[in-house]
């Protein structure tokens, strides 16, 4: 998740890179050609963990881990159904930096800042400056969750709520394990798998010092992403505290619509103790027409892990859509 006009945080050069050039230079490919290549890099700026790029071989333009970071020519071109708020999320939104769209439960746009910028990202024209939490907005959206018993989870989102300090999560998480109708807290977050340094001890404690039980869904698609010790030791820190880890991946073309892919990321998923959560068909944002994978296709493909997996390694294929009181199952 990502910003139009990004805020980045304050990362060293040595922990994030940020220059379309540099990416290829970096993956050994050629600078990019052409106008809308450039223009695509300047709207949606390039943002990618070194951790992240360590795992990208040399001059295979096609990886897959890449092509979710890499800009494109064809994130110019416009597609009839895309647009910028795909999920129509500014009607959802009661107060700034508060997203309430389900029964029960309420999302907080903790950040506007991520640690890598994904091209599909379906908040990647959010308006983040008028809508992240500072002081005087989490006052309101306290005070909107309180005046609403039938409330029982919060979500921190953004952004990224883990590019937060641990300081700030602890704050924010005893705010909200204060109000005593709500029941647990959730935390979607790509930081363990894309960046797993920024997730360390100091993350997991401050977020499972309270009442409030811990659900940490991370968002991996590709099972190359949960290769190496750090992002197994992060997750391994969160389970330790007692979090229910799951996992949502999204399904995008030449990247990981392959059953044996799909297959593989389960298995390694399961291996570091995260249960494979949701499977999501792309969002309709402006910018990424050409990441989706047809609901035919996609049908087939979860088919096909049912047949190689059970159960409770098959996610469920879904799609959201706005207006629509829960995430659409599609089989």
């Amino acid at each position: 998740m990502s910003r139009d006009t990004p805020r980045l945080s304050r990362d060293t050069p040595r922990l994030i890179l940020s220059d379309d050039a540099e990416l290829r230079r970096r993956v050994g490919l050629k600078q990019a050609q052409g106008p809308d290549v450039q223009a695509a890099a300047r709207a949606f700026p390039v943002r990618v963990p070194l951790s992240y790029l360590r795992r990208l071989p040399r001059g295979v333009a096609s990886d897959p881990l890449l092509l979710q970071v890499l800009p494109r020519a064809e994130e110019q071109q416009e597609s009839p159904g895309y647009g910028p708020d795909p999920l129509a999320e500014a009607k959802a939104s009661p107060h700034p930096g508060l997203l309430h769209k389900y029964h029960g439960r309420v999302l907080l746009v903790t950040t506007g800042a991520c640690a890598i910028h994904c091209r599909y990202c379906f908040r990647r024209h959010f308006p983040y400056a008028g809508q992240t939490l500072t002081g005087p907005r989490l006052r309101r959206v306290l005070d909107y969750l309180r005046a609403r018993p039938e409330i029982s989870e919060v979500i921190l989102s953004g952004g990224d709520p883990l590019i937060l300090s641990a300081a700030r999560l602890e704050r924010l998480v005893w705010a909200l394990a204060a109000i005593p109708h709500l029941r647990r807290l959730r935390v979607h977050s790509r930081v363990p798998v894309a960046a797993p340094e920024r997730a360390g001890e100091a993350v997991a404690a401050a977020l499972s010092a309270t009442r409030l039980p811990l659900v940490l869904v991370i968002h991996s698609n590709h099972p190359r992403e949960l290769e190496g010790s750090k992002v197994s030791d992060v997750l391994e820190g969160f389970r330790r505290r007692g979090a229910i880890l799951l996992n949502q991946a999204v399904l995008l073309a030449a990247v990981n619509d392959a059953a044996e892919t799909l297959e593989t990321l389960s298995e390694r998923l399961f291996d570091l103790g995260v249960l494979p959560y949701y499977l999501h068909q792309l969002d309709r944002v402006a910018g990424a027409a050409h990441f989706a994978v047809p609901d035919r296709r996609a049908r087939e493909l979860v088919r096909q892990l049912r047949c190689r997996l059970p159960g409770y390694l098959v996610p469920r294929l879904v799609r959201e859509s706005s207006g629509t009181p829960y995430k659409l199952p599609l089989l």
